[in-house]
């Protein structure tokens, strides 16, 4: 069953503009320290940095809280998996309210999908809750 949907769209140049003006501060404020060695190898940085914020961005709808009742940027990362797709991580506040809203005897599951096309970058979050029996058997 779903239990959170959430999507975001950024400005790419707006998040240039942020991290010529602002830098490390805006980096180690939002990202957490994987999302900012993988961004800083990139060509094409800004638009890295910016598929990620929307992805947190949406994680937060998704979550229904946004960044409030203990929901920090830092606690919402996105990582890929073995196979390359990507997901969220949530730690501290995000991954406690996750638990919050999963129903017992279900395991939450997040995909995600980010793309960009300049000037822009999306990102759509699906949490959906599992069966714990089922859990397990499902392909990542």
């Amino acid at each position: 069953m779903i239990i959170g949907i959430g999507s975001d769209i950024i400005d790419i140049r707006r998040i240039e503009k942020t991290l010529e003006r602002f830098g490390e501060r805006f980096t180690q404020r939002c990202f957490t320290e994987l999302e900012r060695q993988k961004c800083d190898r990139r060509y094409q940085r800004a638009a890295s940095y910016a598929r990620r914020y929307a992805a947190k961005e949406a994680c937060s709808k998704a979550l229904g809280t946004g960044f409030r009742r203990s929901v920090f940027w830092r606690d919402l990362g996105v990582v890929n998996l073995r196979s390359g797709k990507p997901t969220m991580a949530l730690t501290n506040g995000a991954l406690r309210r996750l638990e919050e809203i999963t129903p017992d005897g279900y395991v939450a599951r997040l995909d995600l999908t980010i793309t960009d096309e300049p000037p822009q970058a999306q990102a759509l979050v699906i949490i959906t809750a599992v069966p714990a029996e089922l859990a397990a058997r499902l392909p990542q």
